[in-house]
């Protein structure tokens, strides 16, 4: 199965932004890991290439993100956790062979499918008509998007990244045009 296929994208309903997300203290000191730092610069160098401002990197979203990636692993399956569990955050999805791929190459996952892309409104922003082909992409470059976390789980044959995001995007109606102001229709 091609690893495009492994990788899942949402869709959400047009909700108002949640508020920032609280960084614990310590956290928010804390160095990030190589893999964390490599996980934020693909997300900054693709936003940029876009003209968008860069995401921080949230030690909350990290947390969260690595407790569905842990789930995911003991449970041996692949797809988002529930709306109800996200509380306002995006999410994307990895899967690969366990300990095969570097960091940049998961995100790189998610950054193929700007080749699918155009501008339009959500989710009418796919080449092949489909945008969960895009999925991925366009919540990276999401304009109102300001901060990520990232981690991976392990189990026996598989390594599991999750991406969450403040605010989520993907939001249904909202004109998506990287480098100008998302406009709702």
């Amino acid at each position: 199965m091609r690893l495009s296929r492994l990788l899942c994208a949402m869709l959400l309903a047009a909700a108002p932004a949640a508020p920032a997300l609280p960084q614990d203290a310590r956290d928010a000191q804390r160095p990030l890991f190589p893999a964390e730092q490599e996980w934020l610069s693909e997300h900054n160098e693709a936003r940029a290439a876009v003209g968008l401002p860069p995401l921080r990197w949230n030690h909350d979203l990290r947390r969260d993100a690595r407790e569905w990636a842990e789930n995911l692993a003991a449970r041996r399956a692949f797809h988002h956790s529930p709306d109800l569990m996200r509380e306002g955050q995006g999410e994307n999805l990895w899967m690969g062979t366990r300990e095969r791929y570097a960091p940049w190459q998961m995100i790189d996952g998610f950054l193929a499918e700007r080749a699918a892309f155009r501008p339009g409104v959500f989710p009418d922003v796919s080449r092949t008509g489909r945008w969960s082909d895009v999925g991925h992409y366009t919540q990276i470059i999401w304009p109102e998007t300001q901060e990520v976390g990232c981690a991976t789980a392990l189990n026996a044959s598989h390594e599991v990244l999750v991406c969450r995001y403040w605010p989520a995007g993907n939001v249904m109606g909202y004109r998506l045009d990287p480098g100008r102001h998302l406009t709702r229709r």
